[in-house]
């Protein structure tokens, strides 16, 4: 890791250490234990030390770093940072944040805050940070995007459907039967609407209609769930209904596949 960024070699000399090596999904408290043993006996062993940094997969670093928050006993600054998209993935963060890792790691200004976690140009308290992204810092744009509309001279038809009080399956069905190539329901709260409405979505699906679920609220996100899935739903993320459409559109030039399109509204 380090030899993809010999700049380092100018914040600090770095002393690279590999202490345990798991997928973070697999990181048991036993080797949060192991971990906050080491990084105590690294400092008690070098009092030239100026800080430790550590490399650790998303799914489950705020744990780990509140753990060391509560089990490092020195003033020393550690930081833990991971990535978002991996080394070998295009426009990845890991190299950045190891940068930024070790330079918040050496500066003397880190001291006696505790563990902290540095990831996207941001330094967070070990205590106070959260993951909220559940697939990446960035979405994809421009020169990294699928989408070729140099060929297509009309795009596919998609419409909104606009839940509210009292709504029932009247225009959902109608555009079912207008042929629309997908349809992008604007629900209420965190995607979900009344019954009729949402009957009429299921119909949608049946009929092979791809339904994206959007939320019309002012921020937030429809989550990809269980019962969405089994559904044969799209979740558009954070994305309003109108860019949802947009995207939905591009998306349907290249394919039909529900799972495809699922994967387009996480990745754009």
């Amino acid at each position: 890791m380090l030899a993809r960024v010999p700049e380092a070699e100018e914040q600090a000399e770095v002393i690279a250490e590999q202490v345990i090596n798991v997928g973070s999904t697999e990181v048991y408290p036993s080797d949060w234990l192991t971990l906050a043993n080491r990084i105590n006996a690294r400092f008690n062993e070098d009092a030239e030390a100026a800080g430790a940094a550590v490399t650790h997969g998303t799914a489950t670093l705020e744990e780990t770093a509140y753990f060391l928050n509560l089990t490092v006993h020195d003033a020393r600054p550690v930081v833990v940072t991971g990535a978002m998209r991996p080394p070998s993935a295009m426009g990845t963060d890991a190299d950045n944040n190891l940068m930024d890792a070790i330079h918040v790691a050496s500066a003397r200004q880190s001291a006696g805050r505790g563990a902290l976690v540095v990831l996207n140009n941001e330094i967070q308290a070990a205590r106070d940070v959260t993951k909220t992204d559940s697939y990446r810092t960035e979405r994809r744009h421009t020169a990294d995007s699928e989408f070729d509309v140099s060929d297509i001279g009309e795009l596919p038809r998609v419409d909104i459907a606009f839940a509210y009080a009292g709504v029932d399956g009247t225009v959902v069905d109608a555009l079912v039967d207008a042929g629309v190539a997908g349809i992008v329901a604007a629900g209420l709260g965190s995607g979900g609407s009344p019954a009729p409405f949402m009957a009429a979505l299921q119909r949608a699906v049946a009929a092979d209609v791809p339904v994206v679920l959007a939320t019309h609220v002012g921020t937030g996100r429809v989550v990809q769930t269980r019962r969405f899935t089994e559904a044969g739903y799209i979740v558009a993320d954070n994305l309003h209904p109108k860019k949802a459409r947009i995207l939905l559109m591009l998306g349907l030039t290249q394919t039909s596949d529900t799972a495809e399109l699922q994967r387009m509204m996480l990745e754009y």
